[in-house]
C-alpha cells in the first residue's frame, strides 16, 4: 500500500527561537519513500541537519520572530500487515543482554524505574517471562488508564500516571515502559503518525502519537 505522511505546523514566536525539529521518517524507512520528505519553512531559513544516535533525522535552526511554518510530506510503501505476534517469544536474562540495549533499561525523568520497582514486581513478578509477561503489562495499562485529550500535561510522569489513573497515548507508553525497565525488559519510546488505514471515511485529521517497543 501507499501511505501519504507529513504535517504542517505553524507558530507565532515573538523573538527569534533557536528549534530542532524531528518531524522526517525514520531512517529505517528510508528505502521506502517515493520521493524526500524535505522539510520546508516559511520562512525559509538555513537548516543545520543530523541523524541522531536513534537514527532520527533532525533539523536544527532558528525561527525568526511572527509566524512561522513548518511542512514535510511524502508518500511510503508499506507491506500493510499489522505487527508479528510472537506468543513464544523469551526474555533474555538481563547478564546476558546484548550491551547497545541496556540503555533502555535506565530510569529517565519521565520513566521513574527507582518509585515503581516494587510496585512492578508486585504486579508482574509471578507472572513467567517472556511474552506473555509483556501482554500482560500492556493489558494492565490498558485497562487501568483512562483516556483522554484534556488529561494532556507535559510534566506528567509513569508514577504519576499509575496514581492518577488517566491521561493520553505518551502516558500510556511511559508506564508500560517504566514497568518493562523495573522487570529487566528493554523498552525504549516511539513517536510518530497515527492514521485511519483500513478505516470508512470520514477520517479524522490525522495525529501523532506515542508507543513502546
Amino acid at each position: 500500500m501507499r501511505i501519504l505522511v507529513g504535517c504542517e505546523m505553524t507558530y507565532e514566536f515573538t523573538h527569534p527561537t533557536p528549534v530542532i525539529a524531528t518531524l522526517n521518517v525514520h531512517a529505517s524507512r528510508f528505502s521506502d519513500l517515493e520521493r524526500p520528505d524535505y522539510l520546508i519553512t516559511t520562512p525559509a531559513v538555513p537548516l543545520d541537519g543530523y541523524r541522531d544516535s536513534f537514527g532520527n533525522w533532525c533539523n536544527r535552526m532558528v525561527a525568526p520572530a511572527g509566524r512561522f511554518t513548518l511542512k514535510t510530506d511524502t508518500i511510503v510503501r508499506d507491506h500493510g500487515s499489522g505487527d508479528t505476534q510472537e506468543a513464544d517469544a523469551q526474555e533474555i536474562a538481563v547478564e546476558k543482554l546484548p550491551s547497545d540495549t541496556v540503555l533502555f533499561l535506565l530510569g529517565s525523568r519521565y520513566c521513574e524505574t527507582d518509585r515503581l520497582s516494587s510496585i512492578a514486581w508486585d504486579l508482574f513478578g509471578h507472572i513467567p517471562p517472556g511474552w506473555g509477561r509483556v501482554q500482560a503489562i500492556c493489558d494492565y495499562v490498558h485497562d487501568r488508564i483512562a483516556f483522554g485529550y484534556e488529561h494532556a500535561r507535559a510534566t506528567r510522569t509513569a508514577f504519576d500516571v499509575f496514581e492518577e489513573q488517566h491521561g493520553v497515548c505518551r502516558d500510556y507508553a511511559h508506564l508500560a515502559i517504566t514497568f518493562c525497565r523495573c522487570l529487566n525488559i528493554p523498552t525504549r519510546y516511539c513517536n510518530g503518525y497515527v492514521s485511519d488505514i483500513g478505516l470508512p471515511l470520514p477520517h479524522a485529521p490525522g495525529d501523532f502519537a506515542a508507543w513502546m517497543e
